[in-house]
C-alpha cells in the first residue's frame, strides 16, 4: 500500500510544487506542458558527411594494458538495486587469443575489496567471486579467445549519498588497483535524486566515442545509463580486421565473428570514468555474439555486475534499481518478451511493487526503439512495442530512452503512436559514436520508405509491422511527412543528461558533439501530471 497522508499535508506538497514548476516554466527552456511540439528535423548541411567515426587502434595507449603481473584493470562501479549497495569489477591477468588457449584458473587471485571513508583508512573489506569466460568457433582457421578472470564484489550496509574510497585485487600477492572512489545514491523520496544522469547508446571505441565521453564527463553525472551497444567487438573477424560494416564486407564467414580483444580495449579506456562514476548497462543486438553450442552474450554477461538477483529478475537481460526518487527499469529487447514469457511476467510484478510516493520518477530503458523515424531500424522492434506498450502506459511509465538508431530523436508524448499526454518521451540517443556511421535518412524521405518485409529484428525473428490503420498515415506504412508523435530529430554524434529537480519537473538536455562545451542542441521540462494521469494502484 502507498503511504498514508493527510489531505492536509497533500494541498500543501501540491501547491509548493505548483510554486516550483511555475519558477522553472519561467527559466524561458520550454516544458512537455506546452506541447505537443510541431516536428522539427535539423538538416544535415553536408550529406557526405556520414559522422564517419575511426575505431581506436590497439596500439593507441589509452587501450593498452598498463598493469602488471595480476594487479586489477579495467575497474568498474555499477549499481545494486538499492542506494545501500554496489558492485565493484575488474580483471587480473591477460587475455589470450588464438588457436591454442589456456583458460586461467579464477581461484587463482582472490576477489578483495577494501573500502572505507577516507583514502587512509580503508578498514572495510568484501569478498566476492570471480570467473573466466571464453569466446570459442567451432571452425577451423577462427581463432579463440579466453578472457582474463573477471572479479565481481558486491559492497552492501553503505551509507546513501557518501563518498567512498576503495582498493580491489589481491592483498596476499600483493595485487591491488590503485585508490578509487565513488559516491552512493541517495535514499529513495520525492526530493532525492542524483544531481545528474548521463545517457548513452551505441557508444563503441572510435575517436568520436573519446569525444562524447570527454563532453559527457564535462558534465559532472553522478550515473552513467548505457543503453546498449558498448565496444563493437563484432564489427571484425577473430584476426583483427575490421570493417565499418560487417555483412557487406565479410558476407561469407560461417559465423558472425568478433575480436574479443575490443573489449578489453573498451575496459581500459573507460576504467578512469567508470572506476568512479557508476555505470548501468543493458544489452544490444552487437553484444549477441554468437559462438560455439550457439551461445550467445557471454561476453556482456561475463564482464558486467548486474542487480538481476537484488530485483527479483532471474536473468541479466533485465532487471531493475532505484536512483534516489527514480526506478530505473532495464529491459530486454533480444529475450522472451512475449505477455507469456518469464520477462513480461517479472516486468508486471516490478512495476506493481513500485511506490510512486517514494519514486516518483519511472524511467524504462532498452536497445531498440519504439518510435523513430529514421530508415535504419524503422519499426523493428514492433513485436516487442506490441506486448509490452500497453502494460507500460498502465503505469504511467514518463521517460524511456533507448539506442540502437545512430542519431538523436526526442518524440511527444505518445501511446500506440498517437498523441498522449499520459504517454512516456520516448528518446533515442543512439548517437555514441560507433563507427558503423550516422543514420541520416528518414523513412518519412520521398523514396525511403522500407519495405516491410526488410523490419523484422533478424535475432527475434517475427513480424508485426503493418499498415497504419488509423491517422494522417492510414494504409501507409510510413508517414509522408515527419510524424507528429516525432517532436525533434537530428543526425549528430551525442549524449544526453537528465537532470530530476523534483517529483514532477526534469530536465533534460542533448549534447552534439561537435559543439563547445556547455552548449547544448535539444532541451526540455519534462513534466509529470500524476493529478490528470491514473496509474495502475500499487500491490498490497
Amino acid at each position: 500500500m502507498g503511504r498514508w497522508r493527510p489531505l492536509w499535508l497533500l494541498e500543501a506538497v501540491a501547491i509548493s510544487l505548483m510554486v516550483l514548476g511555475t519558477a522553472i516554466a519561467g527559466d524561458g527552456i520550454p516544458t512537455t506542458l506546452d506541447g505537443p511540439f510541431e516536428p522539427v528535423t535539423v538538416q544535415l548541411s553536408d550529406k557526405a558527411f556520414r559522422g564517419h567515426a575511426v575505431d581506436l587502434p590497439d596500439s593507441d595507449p589509452r587501450v593498452q594494458r598498463r598493469v602488471k603481473g595480476w594487479e586489477p584493470e579495467q575497474i568498474s562501479v555499477s549499481l545494486s538495486a538499492t542506494e545501500d549497495s554496489v558492485w565493484i569489477s575488474w580483471i587480473t591477468g591477460k587475455f589470450q587469443i588464438g588457436e591454442c588457449i589456456k583458460p586461467p584458473n579464477p581461484t587463482t587471485v582472490a576477489s578483495i575489496v577494501h573500502y572505507g571513508n577516507s583514502k587512509n583508512s580503508l578498514t572495510y573489506e568484501a569478498t566476492g567471486y570471480s570467473l573466466v569466460y571464453g569466446q570459442l568457433y567451432p571452425f577451423e582457421g577462427l581463432q579463440n579467445y579466453t578472457s582474463g578472470i573477471v572479479h565481481h564484489v558486491r559492497l552492501t550496509g553503505l551509507k546513501p549519498e557518501t563518498q567512498y574510497y576503495y582498493q580491489c585485487g589481491d592483498p596476499s600477492i600483493p595485487a591491488m588497483s590503485d585508490i578509487h572512489a565513488f559516491k552512493t545514491m541517495p535514499t529513495p523520496g520525492p526530493q532525492k535524486y542524483p544531481r545528474r544522469i548521463a545517457v548513452v547508446g551505441d557508444l563503441g571505441l572510435t575517436y568520436n566515442t573519446t569525444s562524447t565521453v570527454d563532453h559527457m564527463t564535462s558534465n559532472q553525472p553522478d550515473l552513467i545509463t548505457l543503453v546498449g551497444d558498448v565496444c563493437y567487438a563484432n564489427m571484425y573477424l577473430t584476426n583483427g580486421t575490421g570493417s565499418d560494416c560487417y555483412s557487406c564486407t565479410f558476407s561469407k564467414t560461417p559465423i558472425h565473428e568478433t575480436y574479443q580483444p575490443r573489449w578489453d580495449y573498451w575496459g581500459r579506456y573507460m576504467e578512469p570514468v567508470i572506476s568512479e562514476i557508476p555505470i548501468m548497462v543493458i544489452e544490444g543486438n552487437h553484444e549477441i555474439e554468437q559462438q560455439v553450442e550457439n551461445k550467445t552474450f557471454v561476453s556482456y554477461n561475463s564482464r558486467f555486475a548486474f542487480p538481476a538477483e537484488e530485483s527479483t529478475s532471474f536473468s541479466t537481460m533485465y532487471y531493475s534499481f532505484n536512483a534516489g526518487g527514480i526506478h530505473f527499469i532495464m529491459l530486454g529487447a533480444y529475450i522472451n518478451y512475449n505477455k507469456s514469457g518469464e520477462q513480461y511476467k517479472w516486468l508486471e510484478r516490478d512495476l506493481a511493487n513500485v511506490d510512486r510516493t517514494v519514486t516518483p520518477w519511472l524511467i524504462a530503458t532498452w536497445h531498440p526503439p519504439w518510435y523513430s523515424t529514421y530508415k535504419a531500424h524503422y519499426r523493428e522492434a514492433e513485436c516487442m512495442r506490441t506486448e509490452m506498450e500497453a502494460l507500460i502506459y498502465s503505469y504511467g511509465v514518463d521517460i524511456v530512452f533507448n539506442g540502437h538508431v545512430h542519431a538523436y530523436e526526442r518524440s511527444n508524448r505518445v501511446y500506440n503512436y498517437t498523441l498522449d499526454p499520459c504517454g512516456p518521451v520516448h528518446i533515442v540517443v543512439g548517437d555514441g559514436g560507433n563507427r558503423e556511421k550516422m543514420a541520416i535518412d528518414h523513412a518519412d524521405d520521398p523514396g525511403h520508405c522500407p519495405d516491410p518485409s526488410t523490419t523484422p529484428d533478424e535475432y527475434m525473428g517475427g513480424f508485426c509491422a503493418f499498415n497504419f490503420t488509423t491517422g494522417p498515415a492510414a494504409g501507409k506504412f510510413c508517414w509522408d511527412r515527419q510524424p507528429e508523435y516525432s517532436a525533434f530529430r537530428e543526425s549528430s554524434f551525442g549524449h544526453g543528461i537528465l537532470e530530476v529537480k523534483n517529483e514532477t519537473h526534469a530536465l533534460w538536455t542533448w549534447h552534439r558533439n561537435p559543439d563547445m562545451y556547455g552548449s547544448l542542441g535539444d532541451q526540455i521540462y519534462i513534466v509529470r501530471q500524476p493529478d490528470k494521469c491514473t496509474v495502475k494502484p500499487q500491490l498490497n
